[in-house]
C-alpha cells in the first residue's frame, strides 16, 4: 500500500523541552556514529505529543539524528504504526479486523466506527475529536474483539459497550481499557478452572489496567509531564 504525507502540512515542529531532554537521553544510548538508530524511539515520541507525524516532525528528528530527510521519512512511510495524517484531536481508534477478532465481530465494531466517528477510516469526525481505521492483528485474540485506542487496549468488546466507550471519549471521559466483560485477564469466560490458589487476593483489576489509570495516561498524548521520565544510560 503506498502512504503518503497529508497535503497539508504545518509550518514547524519541535519537541516540548521535557520531550526534548528524553530525546536526547535516547540518542546517548548509541554508540557514536550510530545515532540514527535512535530514528524509530524519536519519531514515536514526536507522535505521541502531535497525535500523527508531519513532515516538519519527521525532518526534525532527522536533523536530531544526522540523518539525511530522505531516510527518515522511508522509516516514517513504511511502518503502519505512524500515522501520517491528522488524527481526532481527542483519541485514534483502531479496530482490529483480523481473523479471530472479525469472527468474533469486529465486523460490528468497523460499523459502529463508521456511525459513530466517520463513514470512512483515516478521516476525522465532524467534531474534531475522534478518528478510526482497522489494523490488523493485534495480539489480543483471546479477548477478541478489541480495539487500541491510545496507548490502551480495549478488549471484549460489545457491540452496546464499544458504542458506549466512543461516546465517553467523545465527552471527555477516559474509560477504563482491558476487557469491558469483566474479566480480569485471559482467562476463560466462565472464569478460572486451574491455578485457583490466591484468586479471592487479588486486585480487581490487572497490572496493565491498573498502571493505565494510576498515571491517568489512557489517552493522554505525551508531553513528558505524566511520570518522571527515567534515563539512566544517559552518559551526558
Amino acid at each position: 500500500m503506498l502512504r503518503r504525507l497529508h497535503p497539508d502540512q504545518p509550518e514547524s515542529f519541535a519537541f516540548s523541552p521535557e520531550n526534548q531532554k528524553w530525546a536526547e537521553a535516547q540518542v546517548t544510548k548509541y554508540p557514536e556514529g550510530r545515532e540514527a538508530s535512535a530514528v524509530i524511539p524519536l519519531l514515536w515520541r514526536a507522535q505521541e505529543q502531535e497525535g500523527w507525524l508531519s513532515r516538519p516532525a519527521i525532518e526534525f528528528v532527522a536533523d536530531m539524528l544526522n540523518m539525511a530527510h530522505i531516510r527518515a521519512l522511508e522509516v516514517a512511510t513504511f511502518y503502519f504504526m505512524f500515522q501520517l495524517h491528522p488524527v481526532g484531536s481527542v483519541a485514534h481508534v483502531q479496530v482490529c479486523g483480523t481473523l479471530s477478532c472479525m469472527l468474533s465481530g469486529a465486523e460490528d465494531l468497523i460499523g459502529i466506527c463508521k456511525e459513530k466517528i466517520s463513514p470512512t477510516p483515516h478521516t476525522i469526525s465532524k467534531d474534531g475529536k475522534l478518528s478510526w481505521e482497522e489494523v490488523e492483528c493485534l495480539g489480543a485474540c483471546t479477548n477478541a474483539p478489541m480495539a487500541q485506542i491510545g496507548k490502551d487496549y480495549y478488549e471484549d468488546l460489545s457491540n452496546q459497550r464499544f458504542g458506549e466507550v466512543i461516546e465517553d471519549l467523545r465527552n471527555g471521559s477516559a474509560p477504563s481499557p482491558g476487557p469491558q466483560n469483566g474479566r480480569f485477564s485471559v482467562e476463560p469466560s466462565l472464569g478460572l478452572t486451574t491455578l485457583l490458589a490466591g484468586e479471592g487476593d487479588r486486585p480487581s483489576t490487572n497490572e496493565s489496567v491498573s498502571l493505565a489509570e494510576k498515571f491517568n495516561d489512557t489517552i493522554k498524548k505525551i508531553d513528558g509531564s505524566e511520570v518522571n521520565l527515567s534515563v539512566r544510560w544517559d552518559k551526558q
